[in-house]
C-alpha cells in the first residue's frame, strides 16, 4: 500500500514555521519563546484555524524532542556550581515541592477527583522552570547573585524531584494500585536509576570518550552522545520510568566529561528543531472554545485552572523559609520558584498522551502554566529593581 508522505511534510512545515513566529513574536514582548510556541499551537489547531494535524508522526517527533531537551537540561546542569550551594538549594527546592504537592493534591482530591488525579496534579505542580527564570536573570545581570543561585539550584533540584515523583505516578499507575509499598518500590528504582546510571556512566564515559577521539568519522561525537541519550530513555522506559528520567541522567553523565562544552554546542540546534515541535503540539490540543466564559459548560474547567493557580503560587511562596536568618532576599527567591514553564507543559502532556488526566484537565493545567510563566518575569523584574534602588 503506497502511503502518501506529503500531508505529513506539509504539518511539519506549518509546525515548524509556526514555532518560530511565535517564539519571535514572545520574545520581542519580554515573553519565553516557550509561550509563543503554545499559542503558535493553539492558532494552527483544530479549535481555530486548523492548518496542521495531531497526527501520530508528529506525536513522535515531538516526544524525541522532549527527550532532547531534557537531556540538554541535564547536559548544561553544572553540577559542581550546584553543590556550592547544594544543601541551601536542596532545602528550597524541598520546601517548594513539598507545599505544592500537598496542596494539588489536596485540593484536587477535595473536588472531587481520584487519587491518581490528585497525585498528578500535585505533581505538576512541584515543578519550577529553571530556563524562565534564569533568563529573566540574566536579562537584569543579576545572574551573579546569591539569590539567583540559590534559586536556578534549587530548580535544577526540582526538577530531579520532580522526575522521581513522576517516575513514581508512572510505576503506581502500572501496577494499577496505590499502597504504600508501591510508593517505596517505586521511588526506590528512581533513585537507583539515577545513582546508577550516573556511577555507571561516569566511570564509563572517560573510556568511551577516549575511544571516539581516535575516531575520524564526522560527527562522531554527537552521534554516540545522542545514542547514550537514547539507551538510557529507553532502558527508562523497560523498567517502568518515564523516557525523560533517562534521558536527563544522560545529560547529566555528560555535564561532567571534558567534552561536555562541545556536545552541548552540537546538542543546542538538534533540540531546536525538535523541542519546538512538542510546545506547538501542546498547543494545538487545547480547545480554545473552553475559555469562552460566557458559556456556563466551561466553568467547571475555568474555575479549576484558577484554584490550581492559587495553589501554584501560594505553595511556592514558604520556598525561601530555608533561608530564614541569612541575608538573602527572600521574596525574590520566592517569586524566582513560581514558574512552571515547560517543566509543567511536559508533566501535562504525559498525562495527557497516557490517559492520566483527561482534555479538561490538561486545558485547566495550560491555563496554571501560561498564567504562572508570564506573572513571574515583570514580578522579578519589579523586586530586583526595587532592591538595586536600596543598594545604590
Amino acid at each position: 500500500m503506497e502511503i502518501s508522505f506529503a500531508p505529513l511534510l506539509l504539518d511539519l512545515i506549518v509546525i515548524l514555521i509556526a514555532a518560530k513566529i511565535g517564539g519571535e513574536v514572545s520574545e520581542r514582548i519580554g515573553q519565553p519563546a516557550v509561550l509563543g510556541e503554545l499559542v503558535a499551537g493553539v492558532v494552527i489547531g483544530a479549535s481555530v484555524f486548523s492548518l496542521a494535524h495531531t497526527t501520530e508522526f508528529i506525536y513522535y517527533l515531538s516526544q524525541l524532542g522532549i527527550i532532547l531537551l531534557l537531556f540538554e537540561v541535564g547536559i548544561s546542569t553544572n553540577v559542581k556550581a550546584f553543590l556550592k550551594v547544594g544543601l541551601r538549594a536542596t532545602i528550597i527546592a524541598l520546601i517548594g515541592v513539598v507545599f505544592p504537592f500537598l496542596g494539588g493534591y489536596w485540593v484536587t482530591h477535595l473536588l472531587g477527583f481520584d487519587t491518581i488525579h490528585a497525585l498528578f496534579i500535585g505533581a505538576i505542580l512541584t515543578a519550577t522552570s529553571v530556563g524562565i527564570t534564569a533568563r529573566v536573570f540574566s536579562d537584569l545581570k543579576y545572574l551573579h547573585t546569591e539569590e539567583a543561585r540559590l534559586v536556578l539550584g534549587a530548580a535544577v533540584a526540582d526538577d530531579v524531584i520532580g522526575l522521581i515523583i513522576l517516575a513514581v505516578i508512572v510505576g503506581l499507575i502500572k501496577s494499577g494500585s496505590v499502597s504504600i509499598g508501591n510508593v517505596v518500590y517505586t521511588t526506590t528504582l528512581a533513585i537507583l536509576f539515577l545513582a546508577a546510571s550516573m556511577i555507571i556512566g561516569l566511570i564509563a564515559a572517560p573510556y568511551i570518550l577516549k575511544f571516539i577521539n581516535k575516531m575520524r568519522v564526522r560527527g562522531i561525537l554527537i552521534t554516540v552522545s545522542l545514542a547514550f541519550c537514547l539507551t538510557l530513555a529507553f532502558i527508562a522506559d523497560k523498567i517502568g520510568l518515564a523516557t525523560i528520567v533517562g534521558a536527563f541522567a544522560a545529560g547529566l553523565v555528560l555535564s561532567d566529561t571534558e567534552h561536555q562544552t562541545k556536545i552541548e554546542e552540537y546538542v543546542k540546534p538538534i533540540t531546536d528543531i525538535f523541542a519546538p515541535i512538542f510546545f506547538v503540539l501542546m498547543g494545538m490540543m487545547v480547545n480554545i472554545q473552553i475559555f469562552n466564559v460566557f458559556n456556563p459548560a466551561n466553568y467547571n474547567v475555568l474555575a479549576f485552572g484558577g484554584i490550581i493557580l492559587v495553589v501554584a503560587i501560594i505553595g511556592k511562596l514558604p520556598s525561601s523559609f530555608g533561608e530564614i536568618g541569612r541575608k538573602t532576599d527572600k521574596i525574590i527567591i520566592s517569586v524566582g520558584m513560581i514558574p512552571r514553564g515547560e517543566v509543567g507543559l511536559i508533566f501535562a502532556s504525559y498525562g495527557l498522551a497516557h490517559s492520566i488526566i483527561n482534555r479538561d484537565i490538561y486545558t485547566s493545567v495550560i491555563v496554571m502554566v501560561v498564567a504562572t510563566t508570564f506573572i513571574t518575569p515583570p514580578l522579578l523584574k519589579i523586586l530586583i529593581k526595587r532592591k538595586s534602588k536600596q543598594l545604590a
